[in-house]
């Protein structure tokens, strides 16, 4: 793609009006020379949308043949990262690969090759295994997060499928922290470094720190005194434990705060839908462990909590880097027993006092589940135009669409959400009748 079309799609596809320093400094670099790049930048600086770009610029125009692959460490950053390159790569098919859900599904995608592949290592490795896929034809190649993937011991895989890849010319790699040495199996050739750590307004930099000291031990009332002493927005609280995680779910879902759930004991489905749902409205808090500290598309956090405190400083660091992305402001909370001390890697900028409101606020919108989404050829055009034309409310009142491989959410505002499902409950979408429910 020319670099006088890649602006104006980026506006129209995805509503940025230019780039940040980072990203326009990895396109130039990308550019100037044949060799490969090393980026490293701090969580939330926007690296998936700078290697898109790059990737774009390096595309061959569609031909049924494997052109790029892009590991990453992560279901949610795969599917965050196939979401933009769909976006921007018009006419190319992109093809996204991860665990918790059939792999048959994957398969017969894979029948018709796709021009990209974004893939877990696991993942891909086992479709290779299979012979659903060939790598051999790749010329691209993008390690996103490498620092991640080998903290989760993806090495080997990550070993085994550069193997099957033999004819790769130019790759990227992407890391929030310095690999070194860079693994040898990596093959870098002629390597440009683009280090902006230092440099770039550093999340930690644009981030206001609070220290709460609980009255005892147990958290819980300190946490529900915090969040009614906020002035709204949206807000994450993380804990170390899955166990830790419902408890406090639970807690706040009886005192009638909108809250969702996220840990890696959930079914797939059941996670991505909590994210939506902080990120269309229905809900104002998510608690979480820090599975929720990277590779997560939610927008604008303003609050990060530690109800726990992370067990190292890469884990607080990443947990941070949730709120005050690119170039916006954020707040974190650490909670404190009483004689529990910080470590020197948190530094407090003051103690709070808790000022808590009778109640919180509910969550503007609802969600509604359609049980029908990609595969069975639903699109948010459909959707949105169903819920205007049968839905009762105007189509500028509903809220964010997400549509899934086999399932969709839409927003409606909150006070109108039931009678919006009573009239949706009998019309048909696209001639046919979808099970439609409203999400808790």
């Amino acid at each position: 793609m020319k670099e006088k079309d890649i602006m104006p799609l980026v506006k129209r596809r995805m509503g940025i009006d230019e780039l940040n320093d980072m990203q326009q400094q990895a396109l130039n670099v990308w550019k100037s020379g044949g060799g490969d790049l090393v980026l490293y930048s701090p969580t939330g600086t926007g690296k998936t949308l700078a290697f898109s770009l790059c990737l774009l610029q390096a595309l061959k125009p569609p031909m049924q043949q494997l052109q790029a692959v892009v590991l990453a460490p992560s279901r949610e950053l795969v599917m965050q990262t196939a979401e933009i390159l769909r976006s921007l790569a018009v006419g190319y098919k992109v093809t996204p690969c991860y665990g918790g859900h059939a792999a048959s599904e994957e398969k017969a995608s894979l029948a018709v090759t796709p021009d990209v592949i974004v893939s877990t290592p696991g993942r891909l490795l086992d479709h290779q295994r299979r012979g659903n896929i060939d790598l051999a034809g790749a010329r691209l190649l993008v390690l996103d997060e490498m620092d991640k993937s080998l903290e989760l011991g993806f090495e080997e895989e990550m070993r085994q499928l550069l193997k099957k890849m033999p004819r790769l010319n130019r790759r990227i790699l992407a890391s929030a922290t310095v690999l070194y040495p860079v693994p040898d199996y990596v093959r870098l050739h002629n390597p440009a470094t683009l280090n902006v750590l230092e440099k770039t307004d550093l999340p930690a930099e644009r981030i206001t720190v609070r220290q709460i000291i609980a009255d005892s031990k147990d958290k819980l009332e300190t946490l529900r005194n915090l969040l009614l002493s906020l002035d709204g927005g949206k807000t994450i609280v993380f804990a170390n434990y899955r166990e830790s995680v419902e408890r406090i779910h639970q807690f706040l879902a009886r005192g009638r705060i909108d809250a969702g759930i996220y840990h890696g004991a959930l079914e797939q489905q059941d996670r991505e839908r909590a994210v939506a749902m902080l990120n269309n409205g229905s809900i104002t808090v998510l608690v979480a462990t820090d599975l929720a500290s990277r590779g997560l598309d939610i927008d604008t956090v303003e609050h990060i909590i530690h109800y726990h405190l992370p067990v190292n400083e890469q884990a607080y660091i990443h947990r941070n880097g949730r709120t005050a992305r690119v170039d916006a402001t954020g707040n974190t909370y650490v909670i404190t027993a009483p004689g529990e001390q910080l470590p020197e890697w948190v530094t407090v900028d003051e103690t709070m006092d808790l000022h808590p409101a009778d109640s919180m606020p509910r969550a503007a919108m609802a969600t509604i589940y359609f049980q029908a989404g990609k595969k069975e050829k639903l699109s948010r055009g459909d959707i949105m135009g169903f819920i205007a034309s049968n839905g009762g409310i105007e189509a500028g009142d509903i809220g964010r669409i997400d549509v899934r491989d086999h399932y969709s959410l839409a927003a409606v505002p909150r006070h109108q959400a039931q009678e919006v499902l009573k009239r949706l409950q009998n019309a048909k979408i696209k001639g046919k009748k979808v099970r439609l429910s409203l999400l808790k």
